[in-house]
């Protein structure tokens, strides 16, 4: 097996247990294992195929996205201005119109897009099939592209004509769904450590599914022991939905169709009570906090501070390219910490004198709690102990950035929390399983340039 060391780094970031930042680190990997994780002069008898040096970088664990629709790069900066339920409306007749080329080429360029700016392992939810598209061209993507890969299966299930939100022209049959998530359970999942490859059943959202989908991915996913995904609690458009659709908050909906548990995690999860987030605690249900998508559609602040303050793990997710319409994880943790900087919770207090707005807490969301959310949080999420720290046992799944450039200039004092509070920066270089996908700012084998002709035509074929 090959074997790699990498040398010389200047801050070696590694989120494992003890929170080890290691200066003049190193990293021994035998072929895309991690084998030895400690300072250059540790590891300096090590022999190894191929030396590294990495002077001048911080190196940390590639990041981890955990909600995306990538597909919607094909629909960015549309409807600009409006609501969610909105959003969705005008966008669903244009989604249909989709085909599998179509949903190939968008997922090469929103993976291209993560791995630049520092993911190494994505989950996609594509919960819309028209046409001839399969989640098997996306798998295929990742595949092609080096990316560690949570392939969700999406649905709608509910359309208008059954007070669904989605045209019926975007809605599949609830047999064909679960019938199609089983064969690619069967296809696609792998269940070994370090797989490149795992299935999601991840029907849409209480207001686009029924209750007895629900219900039935559950039993499904759990008899095939993967995880299920879904959005909640979103929008108040949708908790007045599901309050007079099913009598009941989107949290209780979701435990009446039996969605909560270790084995489960929901996108934004914004309008929680302090009820809910205890449940989510007690019943180890996570979520994925989407900070860019939840301002760009003016829905609300999640609480975060209150989530990890009360045990619930929580990942960060960059959502959809048309409701965040970039894919940025280093700008999603800057915008969470931000956010909850912010946030009228009981961490902060109302201006005295009725003069509305809400102090905040400049110690809401640490810049390092925010990584630590983009790392351990997202793999958590998705149920993986291989990835999210760096230590021997583990994927060798490992970001760099040059720490001499403008954006930089001056962080010497912290260079791990200027990954948050400056930038966001591109990777300088990126391995996933082990395997280079970038060296010195640009893909190894990637033709960024033939990509882009290709999406550019498919944009053109697609909305002419």
């Amino acid at each position: 097996m090959p074997t790699l060391l990498v040398r010389n780094i200047a801050l070696l970031a590694t989120f494992d247990d003890g929170g080890r930042e290691i200066a003049d680190g190193a990293i021994l990997v035998r072929d895309n294992v991690i084998e030895a994780v400690g300072t250059t002069a540790e590891l300096a008898g090590r022999q190894a195929d191929r030396t590294i040096d990495l002077s001048g970088h911080l190196v940390m664990p590639g990041m981890i996205n955990t909600h995306h629709h990538m597909y919607q790069n094909l629909t960015r900066v549309m409807v600009q201005d409006d609501t969610l339920f909105t959003w969705l409306t005008t966008l669903y007749p244009i989604w249909a119109r989709l085909d599998d080329a179509a949903i190939a080429v968008s997922a090469k360029v929103a993976m291209a897009e993560l791995i630049a700016s520092g993911c190494t392992t994505s989950s996609d939810h594509l919960y819309i099939a028209p046409n001839d598209v399969t989640l098997d061209s996306t798998i295929r993507a990742a595949g092609e592209i080096g990316l560690r890969f949570h392939a969700a299966r999406g649905a709608m299930s509910r359309g208008q004509s059954q007070g669904g939100l989605p045209p019926d022209s975007c809605v599949e049959r609830e047999e064909a769904i679960l019938k199609d998530a089983e064969r690619l359970i069967h296809t696609h999942h792998d269940t070994r450590r370090h797989a490149m490859t795992r299935i999601v059943i991840a029907p849409c959202s209480p207001f686009s599914v029924t209750p007895g989908l629900m219900r039935e991915a559950a039993q499904l996913a759990r008899a095939h022991d993967v995880h299920l995904h879904a959005h909640l609690a979103e929008d108040l458009d949708e908790e007045a939905w599901c309050e007079a659709a099913f009598g009941m908050r989107p949290v209780a909906f979701a435990e009446s169709v039996g969605w909560l548990g270790p084995d489960v995690w929901f996108a934004h999860a914004i309008f929680f009570d302090a009820a809910e987030i205890a449940q989510f605690a007690r019943t180890g249900t996570g979520m994925t906090h989407c900070p860019s998508a939840n301002m760009r559609c003016g829905q609300g602040i999640a609480r975060i501070r209150e989530m990890l303050d009360a045990g619930v793990t929580c990942g960060l997710g960059v959502d959809g390219s048309a409701s965040n319409d970039t894919s940025n994880l280093f700008l999603e943790a800057r915008l969470a910490q931000l956010l909850q900087r912010v946030a009228p919770t009981r961490y902060g207090s109302e201006k005295p004198g009725g003069r509305g707005g809400f102090g905040g807490s400049p110690g809401a969301l640490s810049a390092r709690e925010a990584l630590t959310m983009a790392t351990r949080g997202g793999a958590r999420l998705l149920g993986r102990d291989d990835v999210g720290h760096l230590g021997p046992g583990m994927s060798a799944d490992f970001i760099a950035v040059k720490l001499d450039q403008l954006g930089l200039s001056g962080t010497q004092r912290d260079p791990l929390a200027a990954m948050v509070m400056c930038g966001p920066f591109r990777v300088s270089h990126s391995f996933i399983d082990g395997r280079q996908i970038i060296a010195d700012g640009a893909f190894c084998s990637l033709d960024v340039e033939a990509l882009l002709a290709e999406h550019a035509a498919t944009m053109r074929r697609i909305w002419q």
